[in-house]
């Protein structure tokens, strides 16, 4: 028997009791939630409860319907053998009607609806969701940023799991989002860090800070929202187009994106000293967003390198990192996160095979449009030139003088841990990743430093 509105306060009161300490009251509760879940809507009935806001809804009942509802999905949303399976109309109105609640102001609450929209876009979209994105992209333009911000977290996490789809109908498919999506996000991303940076440079003057940052609860949205977008144009630029490695086309966005991206990296750096001691949140935040944006670079780097080989992007590139690497000290980059993913980038270009010269040279004034093969070379060869000059023999010394002298030295405390317990420091050794600590990291890239240059 299908449940309807009049069942939503016996939903509820069941998803109160599944809550409670008692164990005699919360077993039958889960129990009865396990035999509802089968039944013809009770996503609806969770959606209902979701969607009541005010103090006669407790936040962790409407937490709690959202996990049920996403569980269904995994398991109801499409249709089986050995499932009941949700309706066609009952589809239609979850849909439409998840669109109507993203405007929601507890985070994890918001979070769960984003996964949840996500999951189902991944069965349903284009066929029988087309709207899905014009609808989220209409909204992403409202002037409210708590609106903003939440649709900034559902179109991330939907084209999270769209980008998963490995069809060549679905990769078209989302060419096809990055080209109506790309210039709106980078545009409110270059808006937003300006706003970021003047926000932090006037709470850096201020004795008030903890008090100016409760008060301003749209500049903590601003920051999370920015840091969405970065993931979103990260995502469109890698998900949208085939590598450049396979097509020697280039990826015009990767030019655009990436000198802004190093140039925020080098505005909000100096901002984790400043409020190291001042303000953890923001101290916080500059770490993280560093370390973000840099991951960005690695990200490109890797995806699309030939789209990476330009003055203002592999050479400046490069060249900061490596003065972050054997001057962290006059950078005040002093946090471990940055210096691995700098190393990280380092590593990812000496090791990239797309800028190893070919030996036959390259083609130039050629009337005839170049080949694959001849493109490909042509860039090798400007990359090769390009990491002659930035690292020149004297520079490659000093850089594994600083690895060796300064990165591959054991501290007090990895000396006491390994005097206390030999093995288990041996051990936790031999499992972390190379790119997960510093020290492992800074082996990586001397090894691949040693490999190439010989003298």
């Amino acid at each position: 028997m299908a449940l309807s509105a009049s069942d939503v306060p016996t939903m509820y009161t069941v998803l109160v009791n599944s809550l409670s300490a008692d164990e005699a009251a919360r077993r039958p509760a889960e129990a009865a939630l396990a035999q509802c879940e089968t039944r013809p809507g009770f996503c609806s009935c969770l959606l209902e409860i979701i969607s009541a806001r005010g103090l006669a809804c407790r936040e962790d009942v409407r937490l709690l319907a959202t996990v049920y509802f996403k569980n269904s999905i995994n398991r109801y949303w499409r249709h089986r053998r050995d499932s009941y399976g949700i309706s066609n109309e009952e589809k239609d109105h979850l849909r439409k009607n998840l669109l109507l609640n993203m405007r929601e102001e507890n985070s994890q609450i918001a979070l769960q609806l984003a996964v949840l929209i996500s999951k189902i876009a991944r069965l349903d979209y284009p066929k029988e969701w087309p709207e899905l994105l014009s609808v989220l992209a209409q909204q992403l333009q409202s002037a409210d940023v708590l609106a903003s911000h939440r649709v900034f977290m559902v179109l991330f996490r939907t084209l999270k799991e769209l980008s998963t789809k490995r069809l060549a109908v679905d990769q078209k498919n989302y060419a096809e989002i990055t080209g109506h999506l790309f210039e709106y996000t980078w545009n409110l991303w270059k808006s937003d860090v300006q706003t970021i940076l003047q926000n932090l440079s006037m709470l850096s003057q201020r004795n008030d800070i903890d008090s100016v940052f409760e008060q301003s609860n749209d500049l903590a949205l601003i920051c999370d929202r920015w840091l969405l977008c970065l993931m979103i144009v990260r995502l469109l630029i890698f998900s949208g187009y085939a590598s450049d490695s396979r097509t020697a086309q280039e990826v015009w966005q990767v030019r655009e994106v990436c000198p802004t991206v190093l140039t925020a990296i080098k505005s909000l750096l100096p901002y984790y000293d400043t409020f190291k001691d001042k303000h953890a949140k923001l101290c916080d935040f500059a770490k993280r967003a560093c370390t973000k944006l840099m991951k960005v670079l690695v990200t490109l780097q890797g995806r699309h390198p030939y789209s990476f080989v330009h003055e203002t992007v592999l050479s400046a590139t490069v060249d900061f990192c490596l003065n972050m690497i054997t001057n962290p000290e006059q950078t005040g980059t002093t946090f471990e996160e940055f210096l691995i993913q700098s190393m990280v980038l380092v590593k990812s270009v000496l090791e990239c095979k797309e800028y190893r010269p070919s030996p036959m040279g390259r083609v130039i004034n050629e009337n005839e449009p170049l080949s694959l093969e001849q493109r490909k070379k042509n860039f090798a060869a400007v990359a090769s030139d390009m990491l002659k000059v930035i690292l020149s023999g004297d520079r490659v010394v000093l850089l594994c003088n600083i690895l060796v002298r300064r990165y591959f030295i054991f501290t007090a405390k990895d000396l006491e841990e390994w005097s206390e317990n030999p093995e288990s420091f041996h051990h936790e050794q031999n499992l972390v990743q190379w790119t997960e600590k510093k020290r492992p990291c800074a082996e990586a890239l001397f090894i691949v430093i040693f490999e190439k240059y010989r003298f």
